[in-house]
């Protein structure tokens, strides 16, 4: 089995649509169409998995480049997901500059587990400067 990336879709391209473009080329097990949590419109971009390995290297080679929906599709393989955190930082809303605190993650007197990347004694004698309004 074979996971196939298909990038820069329209958007309004559906799964029948994307099955009837790769099952000339062998047997389609699985179709997923990544759509925005929010909206559910399509984000442009889905994966492919086909049975045979040939056969989904036979759809890359024919499908790579090729215009639909009046956008040149991108197909390859797909790579497998990075471990770790999603680019941007914590989930409850914006980046996690250093959010450590507390006695949570046991960062001492160093301002909750940055390590040694930051220290406020750094800071001391230096002018505040204001910040920016939340909203």
């Amino acid at each position: 089995m074979k996971n196939l990336f298909v990038g820069n879709m329209n958007f309004q391209t559906t799964e029948d649509e994307l099955r009837e473009l790769f099952a000339p080329f062998g047997q389609v097990t699985r179709i997923h169409v990544a759509k925005d949590r929010e909206t559910g419109r399509a984000r442009g971009f889905a994966f492919v998995e086909m049975a045979n390995d040939d056969d989904a290297a036979k759809a890359i080679a024919a499908l790579d480049g090729k215009e639909v929906g009046g956008r040149n599709l991108k197909v390859n393989e797909a790579r497998p997901k990075e471990g770790g955190s999603r680019p941007g930082g914590s989930r409850s809303g914006g980046p996690n500059y250093g959010r450590g605190g507390g006695n949570r993650s046991g960062g001492g007197n160093r301002g909750g587990g940055r390590g040694d990347r930051f220290s406020h004694e750094d800071y001391r004698e230096s002018a505040r400067q204001p910040r920016e309004p939340r909203w």
